[in-house]
């Protein structure tokens, strides 16, 4: 396969006509959007005119309350649409998830939590138990170590230095 490469005169050449084509497309956008909500406030909302009276005047602001309620309502019921297509969306993408069968798991933490927290975490904050580990462990009693005579070594070392040390040592081995 060779395949030829496109110039950079040729393809500047390309990219500005894709621009000046989508130029106009967003200013033939703009304009129609401008047309439309033209037409939608021409359509539901009339020119003003004040009427003289001050019962006109009353009745055309109670008018103006029943369509007030009637875009709330139906603003109500778009939002109420958009947010159940929303959860329906979520509850898609969940099954997705499950059917694919790949979890990531999250990074897990190191809680330090005593005994007492933890068993208040699970079983709910009704629950006061306290539980005392140290109560359930078995009482060691100490060993009472027998006393060693303290000697004194230098004394020691003296009896044992010279010759008379040396035979002292010699008369206690045997």
């Amino acid at each position: 396969m060779s395949e030829k490469k496109m110039t950079s005169s040729r393809r500047h050449n390309l990219k500005s006509i894709l621009l000046a084509i989508a130029k106009t497309l967003l200013e033939k956008e703009a304009a129609q959007v401008i047309k439309d909500k033209e037409a939608y406030m021409a359509e539901n909302c009339p020119p003003l005119s004040l009427p003289g009276s001050t019962q006109e005047l009353q009745e055309y602001i109670k008018k103006l309350h029943q369509q007030i309620d009637k875009v709330d309502e139906e603003r109500y019921d778009l939002e109420a649409k958009a947010h159940k297509a929303g959860k329906e969306i979520e509850d898609l993408k969940i099954k997705v998830v499950d059917l694919i069968g790949k979890f990531k798991k999250p990074a897990l933490r190191k809680v330090r939590m005593s005994a007492d927290q933890m068993l208040q975490a699970l079983l709910g904050s009704k629950h006061k138990v306290s539980m005392d580990l140290r109560a359930n462990l078995k009482q060691v009693k100490k060993e009472v170590k027998e006393e060693v005579p303290e000697v004194d070594w230098r004394k020691n070392i003296e009896d044992k230095a010279g010759m008379d040390g040396r035979k002292k040592m010699f008369e206690g081995e045997a």
